[in-house]
């Protein structure tokens, strides 16, 4: 069945640290991309960090050297390790998963994905 999990959100300072976690199930961890996503106050959602089948990863200019995403093939878990966390940041954050195949691994950051988890709030103060 399809599940998508987001945990580790929470309030920060400036400058801080948060790394969200996403417990997938199995059939929905083999989809050919996972990313995860952001949508601010007032904003349309976003996409933050893709990977993909091949473990290509594809990152938002806005979030490039700051933040990480990865997996772990054993526990069907995604990672975002955000670090230097600007107010900026601030959002709902959630995970997704995609079906569709990518010729190079590069998964896309638009946020047509199929699969979605409720989201977990990060909020950074300045």
């Amino acid at each position: 069945q399809v599940q998508l999990v987001e945990s580790g959100g929470g309030p920060v300072q400036a400058g801080g640290s948060l790394r969200l976690s996403c417990a997938a199930s199995a059939y929905t961890y083999r989809a050919n991309c996972l990313g995860w996503f952001r949508q601010g106050p007032g904003k349309e959602r976003e996409g933050v960090a893709t990977i993909g089948f091949y473990d290509v990863t594809n990152y938002a200019d806005s979030v490039a050297g700051r933040f990480t995403i990865s997996k772990d093939n054993e526990k069907n878990t995604l990672y975002l390790q955000m670090n230097s966390l600007k107010p900026e940041d601030t959002g709902m954050y959630y995970c997704a998963a995609d079906r569709e195949y990518v010729w190079n691994g590069r998964c896309r950051l638009t946020s047509n994905y199929d699969y979605w988890g409720q989201g977990t709030q990060v909020t950074v103060s300045s």
